[in-house]
């Protein structure tokens, strides 16, 4: 899963359905930018009863207070999540954009599936996801759905109508079927100038294949670019040294997913949630 390479040599990469060279781990440079100030309605919303207890456990991981304040989320944006799945960020965005602005979640294909059971399953998620935003109406809003359904599916709407696009944990998914592109690609038309593309997902070491769940980030960087965006902050919020990225199942090995089991279970909760980039990417003009 890994190969050994020198800092600063140059590689390539064709797994993610595409072909380039970037940089190995010292190419990027850093952009760090300093944790804005958490504003009040999100506040509220991220320590809302609304969520359930279950999600805010993992809040010690994921930080969605600081993640979302890093990505500049106002309640007055329109804001596109892709693949929200079980509604972790959507019980948080849904509810603090309700009143003011608007959320949209580009959800799984939820007609009848025919081909895979992977298939199968992404559609009952996608169900299952537009079942709970029915159910909790009174809370979230007028939810507006799109269909992220690569290949055959890649639009987010309206060209040049969103504030923010933002994916968590989901790039992965995309490269291993080699429809990363089309997602980067999405994202940057459905976005006005000046919007943003918020990026987490777990952080790979160099020469990592994405079937492990782990991307690197320098190649996410050059991929970014590739369709019209600038990096303009990337943030530690969500960096855990712990996380070694050597396990028998992948970052699944780790919670919440434990797949190994009760094998080293203690091991891997100790360990905790991913390692995980967080980038911003500022669409600056229109391409």
């Amino acid at each position: 899963m890994k190969r050994n390479m020198m800092l600063g040599a140059l590689i390539g990469f064709s797994s993610l359905g595409f072909t380039t060279t970037v940089l190995a781990a010292d190419a990027v440079p850093a952009k760090q930018e300093a944790m804005p100030q958490i504003n009040a309605a999100l506040a509220k919303a991220v320590a809302s009863e609304f969520r359930s207890a279950e999600n805010k456990l993992r809040d010690n991981y994921r930080h969605p207070a600081e993640t979302l304040s890093f990505f500049d989320i106002k309640p007055e944006q329109t804001v596109i999540e892709l693949w929200p799945g079980g509604g972790w960020y959507a019980e948080i965005l849904a509810p603090y954009l309700a009143e003011k602005g608007q959320y949209v979640a580009a959800n799984f294909e939820t007609k009848p599936a025919t081909d895979t059971k992977q298939t199968a399953y992404y559609q009952s998620a996608g169900l299952k996801f537009e079942k709970w935003v029915s159910d909790n109406k009174a809370s979230v809003g007028n939810v507006q759905f799109v269909t992220l359904d690569p290949p055959a599916k890649f639009s987010l709407g309206k060209d040049n109508s969103a504030d923010h696009v933002l994916t968590f944990r989901n790039l992965h998914n995309w490269a291993m079927k080699g429809e990363l592109e089309g997602v980067f690609k999405a994202a940057h038309d459905v976005l006005k100038v000046g919007g943003s593309f918020g990026v987490v997902e777990h952080r790979a070491n160099i020469g990592m294949a994405a079937e492990s769940g782990y991307m690197d980030q320098n190649q996410m960087v050059e991929l970014a670019k590739k369709y019209g965006f600038e990096l303009t902050a990337s943030s530690e919020v969500n960096a855990n040294p712990k996380d070694t990225k050597d396990y028998p199942k992948g970052v699944w090995t780790l919670p919440p997913r434990l797949a190994m089991g009760e094998e080293d279970k203690q091991k891997y909760i100790d360990i905790g949630e991913s390692d995980r980039m967080t980038l911003k990417f500022t669409k600056t003009a229109a391409k």
